[in-house]
C-alpha cells in the first residue's frame, strides 16, 4: 500500500506561476518585445545609417538624440491621454507609432529627414514604456514586480539576440531601407493585434487622472532625473565612439548587441531576484559604483576590444535602474503609479533633452569631456542612493495606505 507524500507548497514558484498566466503579463510580454525590437533596430543601424548613407557629423548626431528625447520629456501628458484611452490601449498605439517610425527611417537619409523619423520612433518608443512601467506597477505586488520586470526584459533581450542576427544576414544582402521597413512592418502589425485585446480586470485601485508631485518622493524624482541624464550620455556617444574611433563596422554593431542581449537574458530575471533579496539600496550602490569605472574607462580607453566589452559592462548595469521603480512602488501610495511613471519619464528626460547637443559640442573639443561627465554623474547618484529607506512590512500595491499627505 502506497503512502501519499503531500509536497511542501512553494509559495515564490506559485507566485511565479500565477504571475505567467496573467493575461496583463503575456500582453505586456508581447509589446515590450516589440519595443526592445523597434528600438534595437534604430540603433544599431543608426550611426551607421547616419555616417554612411546621410554623411553626418558628431554636432548632428548629438542634436538628433537630443530631438528624440523630447517625446520622453512630453511623456508627463500621457495622464491627460488616458482621460480618452484607456491606458493599455496607449500602450498599444504606441507600439503602431513605433512601427511606423522605423519603418520609414531608411526613405529619408538627411539630417532633417532622420529628425523626423527620430521623432516618430520616439514618441512610439517613450509612450510605451511609461504604460508599460504603470501597468506592471499596478498588476503585480512588490514581491513580484522586480522579477517581472526582470523576465520581461529577458525576453526582450532574446528577441533582439534574434533581430540582430537578422540584421547582421539583411546588411550583407539588402539596404538599410529594407531592414528598417520589414522591422517596422512586424512591430507596426504587433500594435494592430493589442488594439483587440482586454487584459484588465476590475479590482486594482483607481490612478489619478491628473499631475502628482509630492515632497515625500524627491528621491524618486532625483533618481530618476540623473540616470537620465548619465545614460544619455551612454546612448549618444558609446556607440558612436565605437564607429568612429575605433571603425566598427555595422555586422560588428550588431554582433556586440547580440553578445550583449545573451549575456542580458540570463542576467535579468537573476538582477530581479537580487533587487527582492539584497533590496534597491545595495542594488543601485553597485549600478552606480561601477558605472564611475566604467565611463572613465570609456575616456581613456585605447583597445576596440576593451571599449566593446565596456559597452557591455555598461548596458548590464544599466538594467539595475529597475530598482528605482521597485523602491517608488514600496513608498507611494498606489493610485499615485500611473500619474508619477509619467512625471518620472518627463523628469529623466529633463536633462536628455539638452545633454546630447551639448555633449556635441563637448565632443568636438575632446571625445573624453562626456565620459568623465557621466562618472561624475554616477559619483553623485552612488552618494544620493544612501538615502533610500524603504518599509519593513511588504504590502499590496492595490490597497492605497490610510494617509496619503504630500
Amino acid at each position: 500500500m502506497f503512502k501519499l507524500v503531500n509536497r511542501r507548497r512553494n509559495p515564490k514558484l506559485e507566485a511565479m506561476e500565477a504571475v505567467t498566466s496573467d493575461p496583463m503579463y503575456r500582453y505586456l510580454l508581447v509589446l515590450t518585445i516589440c519595443s526592445a525590437v523597434g528600438l534595437q533596430t534604430w540603433r544599431t543601424l543608426f550611426d551607421n545609417f547616419a555616417v554612411n548613407a546621410a554623411g553626418l557629423e558628431g554636432r548632428h548626431v548629438g542634436v538628433i538624440q537630443s530631438v528624440r528625447e523630447i517625446p520622453g520629456f512630453l511623456t508627463l501628458l500621457a495622464v491627460y491621454v488616458t482621460l480618452v484611452i484607456r491606458e493599455h490601449k496607449l500602450s498599444a498605439l504606441s507600439i503602431l507609432i513605433l512601427g511606423l517610425g522605423v519603418g520609414i527611417t531608411g526613405f529619408f537619409p538627411s539630417y532633417p529627414g532622420l529628425m523626423l523619423t527620430t521623432l516618430a520612433m520616439s514618441f512610439g518608443f517613450h509612450y510605451y514604456e511609461t504604460t508599460n512601467q504603470s501597468l506592471t506597477l499596478q498588476y503585480f505586488d512588490r514581491t513580484t514586480s522586480p522579477w517581472v520586470f526582470g523576465r520581461l526584459r529577458s525576453f526582450a533581450a532574446a528577441s533582439n539576440i534574434a533581430i540582430g542576427l537578422l540584421i547582421w544576414i539583411m546588411a550583407a544582402l539588402v539596404s538599410y531601407s529594407v531592414i528598417y521597413f520589414v522591422a517596422g512592418a512586424a512591430i507596426g502589425a504587433s500594435g494592430l493585434w493589442a488594439f483587440r485585446q482586454n487584459p484588465t480586470r476590475m479590482d486594482l485601485a483607481p490612478q489619478h487622472r491628473h499631475m502628482v508631485l509630492r515632497r515625500r518622493y524627491w528621491l524618486f524624482y532625483f533618481l530618476t532625473f540623473m540616470a537620465g541624464a548619465r545614460r544619455q550620455i551612454f546612448i549618444a556617444f558609446a556607440v558612436f565612439l565605437l564607429v568612429k574611433k575605433f571603425g566598427f563596422t555595422v555586422q560588428w554593431i550588431t554582433a556586440l548587441f547580440v553578445i550583449n542581449n545573451i549575456v542580458n537574458y540570463f542576467l535579468s530575471p537573476a538582477i530581479g531576484k537580487a533587487i527582492i533579496r539584497f533590496g534597491e539600496r545595495k542594488v543601485l550602490s553597485l549600478e552606480y559604483g561601477s558605472l564611475i569605472v566604467i565611463f572613465i574607462l570609456y575616456a581613456v580607453v585605447d583597445s576596440k576590444w576593451l571599449a566593446g566589452f565596456l559597452y557591455i559592462l555598461d548596458h548590464v548595469f544599466f538594467n539595475f535602474a529597475i530598482a528605482i521603480r521597485t523602491y517608488f512602488q514600496k513608498v507611494a501610495n498606489s493610485r499615485d503609479i500611473a500619474p508619477s511613471m509619467a512625471v518620472g519619464f518627463t523628469i529623466n528626460h529633463i536633462a536628455a533633452v539638452a545633454l546630447p547637443a551639448l555633449g556635441g559640442m563637448l565632443w568636438m573639443v575632446d571625445y573624453r569631456i562626456p565620459f568623465m561627465c557621466g562618472a561624475a554623474m554616477s559619483l553623485v547618484s552612488l552618494v544620493a542612493v544612501q538615502s533610500i529607506r524603504t518599509p519593513e512590512k511588504p504590502g499590496h500595491p492595490h490597497t492605497p495606505p490610510r494617509t496619503a499627505k504630500a
